[in-house]
């Protein structure tokens, strides 16, 4: 069994000696990078503790299992685009492309940079189609926002509606659109205007509408989420039925159905907490003068030389970074996990002894450690091989709403080792 200890370790990547040692037995050190990262098959107990401690590290409280798992509608494919963007803003190449052309605009890249999670939701609130014929001159939509977690704000939210070519008469007029919130259904119904758009009867494309400061009204309120109402009217102020001027809704083609998109950054980040695997390092007592009782100062200096005669450490063996692949997929999360496959996360190993050379990127405390440790062994221990450089990656998935939410993970790819 693995324990559970060694899997958030493993995710993390913090490699001291024994840790090393317990990846060696458990795991393959494949090069190639879409290979599974486990020798053997998991056993089914083994599994749970990984799904477990992953999760964890995730955020998550369960494996989610969405209803629905479209990824070629509107909403999972703009979030694909805009995970490929957040790739890129960490120097990897996109591995996923969608049909068509892009849809994450330039506005959409910079709240994106501003964002640690983005979250899509499918319209909640359409008609059937005969009360859609009753309601033919305007068009509802309803989000469930309860899926926001605690502490995230909003910084941009959207509204996002497709608009096909108009064919018709229409079709060198304008049309104004506009979105409004319903304040109250009953007993007559209140609207307040959110934002409008006027648009070519011939113009085809995305028409996104700024839904910020309501959806945070929305978050802290949520009994005042009512909805909204999408009306549209032409030049002359005729009011017309949506679909005529080219608007599609939640039956239209899949890639085309209208969703909201939010931005939120944690207004108070919580970290989870790894305990170091070198602890002890301080438990000594503080010897700066003369590590060794009785020992005077030209005989440490002499026992200094004599040791890095005996103890220089062939560079292969030395602190370095060594493969290591997470694979989502060996862990049954195809369904739920849309981007990526999995991801090379690296491990930090080998040997922190005196002389720590060059390539070992070691620390002044460290160097200093070295030393103390080659003259009283038995009180301090050697420097830890463990990761001076950590980046983050970004993960896709869907949620138990089928909303998809795109989440950047701190923390989880070793660039770079050295000896602490």
């Amino acid at each position: 069994m693995i324990p559970v200890q060694l899997i958030s370790a493993l995710i993390v990547a913090c490699g001291c000696s024994a840790l090393a040692d317990a990846m060696q037995a458990n795991f393959s050190l494949d090069n190639d990078i879409q290979s599974s990262f486990l020798q053997r098959r998991l056993k089914s107990q083994e599994r749970r503790e990984m799904q477990r401690e992953i999760l964890s590290i995730l955020g998550l409280p369960h494996r989610p299992r969405p209803l629905l798992q479209e990824r070629h509608t509107a909403a999972p494919m703009f979030m694909l685009d805009l995970y490929n963007n957040a790739i890129l803003e960490d120097s990897y190449k996109p591995a996923y492309t969608t049909p068509g052309p892009p849809m994450v605009t330039q506005q959409d890249s910079r709240f994106l940079s501003d964002a640690d999670m983005v979250m899509s939701f499918v319209n909640l609130g359409d008609l059937d189609e005969d009360l859609r014929l009753y309601h033919q001159h305007h068009r509802e939509f309803r989000f469930d926002l309860s899926r926001i977690p605690a502490g995230e704000t909003v910084t941009a939210a959207e509204l996002r509606i497709y608009k096909d070519f108009v064919h018709e008469r229409y079709e060198n007029e304008t049309f104004r659109v506009s979105v409004f919130q319903v304040l109250q259904q009953q007993p007559k119904r209140e609207l307040y205007l959110l934002d409008s758009q006027v648009v070519w009867a011939a113009e085809e494309g995305w028409l996104v509408f700024d839904l910020t400061v309501t959806t945070n009204h929305w978050v802290i309120n949520p009994g005042q989420n009512l909805g909204l109402q999408l009306s549209l009217e032409t030049a002359y102020g005729e009011r017309l039925n949506p679909r005529r001027a080219g608007l599609v809704g939640s039956t239209g083609p899949r890639n085309k159905q209208p969703f909201m998109v939010a931005f939120l950054k944690a207004s108070g980040i919580h970290l989870r907490s790894v305990r170091s695997a070198s602890g002890n390092k301080q438990r000594g007592p503080h010897r700066s003068k003369n590590p060794k009782p009785g020992v005077a100062p030209s005989q440490v200096a002499l026992k200094t030389a004599e040791a890095a005669e005996v103890s220089s450490v062939d560079p292969k063996q030395g602190c370095k970074k060594h493969e290591l692949y997470v694979s989502f997929r060996d862990l049954g999360w195809q369904d739920w996990i849309i981007a990526p496959e999995g991801y090379a996360a690296y491990y930090c190993e080998g040997e922190c002894v005196f002389p720590l050379n060059s390539y070992m990127n070691a620390t002044n405390h460290a160097i200093v450690q070295t030393l103390v440790h080659f003259i009283n062994p038995e009180t301090v221990p050697k420097p830890c091989c463990a990761p001076t450089q950590l980046h983050g990656i970004s993960v896709l998935y869907f949620d138990d709403s089928s909303n998809v939410i795109l989440k950047k993970y701190r923390n989880m790819v070793v660039r770079a080792c050295g000896c602490h």
